[in-house]
C-alpha cells in the first residue's frame, strides 16, 4: 500500500535537511571556505527538519525563516517545541550568512555551534516524528534503499 503524500513529502523535507547538515559539516571541515556558508547550511538543515515535522502535521506553515516561530506551531507535546532553546541565533544565519552587512564575519566556533544546534534540531524532530508514528522506512527512505514502493 502506497503511504499518504504527506508522509514521503516528510521524509523528502528529511532528506534535504539531512544533505544541508552534511553540506554544512563538510564546508566546516575546508579552509578554503567562509564558516559563514556553513552557519547558512546549518540553518537549513534545522528549518528543513522543523518543517518536516509540520508537514507530517499537515500543519500549514508560513514560508519563513525564523525557526521559533515555526516551532511554536508544533503540538506541545512535541519535543522539539521546547529543545534545543536558543533557536533565534541560528535563525540570524538565514540571512546574515548570505549578505555583507555591519555585523562581523562568522568564525569558526559560530558554525561549530549552529551545526551542533542543527544537529538537535534534526535528531529531535526525528525522534518526535518516529515517537508519533513516522517510520523512517516509508516515502523516500525507502526509495533511496532502492526499495520499490507497492500500491
Amino acid at each position: 500500500m502506497s503511504e499518504p503524500e504527506h508522509v514521503r513529502e516528510t521524509g523528502r523535507w528529511l532528506r534535504f535537511a539531512h544533505d544541508d547538515q552534511r553540506g554544512a559539516e563538510a564546508l566546516l571541515e575546508r579552509d578554503d571556505v567562509p564558516p559563514r556558508l556553513a552557519c547558512f547550511l546549518a540553518q537549513q538543515a534545522a528549518e528543513k527538519s522543523i518543517k518536516a515535522a509540520l508537514i507530517f502535521l499537515q500543519t500549514e506553515f508560513p514560508f519563513r525563516h525564523d525557526l521559533d516561530l515555526l516551532r511554536d506551531l508544533l503540538p506541545d507535546d512535541w519535543a522539539l517545541k521546547e529543545t534545543p532553546t536558543g533557536l533565534g541565533a541560528l535563525s540570524a544565519w538565514a540571512a546574515r550568512g548570505r549578505y555583507p552587512g555591519d555585523l562581523p564575519e562568522a568564525t569558526r566556533e559560530d558554525a561549530k555551534a549552529a551545526i551542533e544546534k542543527a544537529r538537535k534540531v534534526y535528531e529531535t524532530a526525528l525522534a518526535d516524528l518516529e515517537e508519533h508514528g513516522y517510520d523512517q522506512t516509508d516515502g523516500e527512505s525507502r526509495a533511496e534503499a532502492g526499495e520499490e514502493e507497492t500500491s
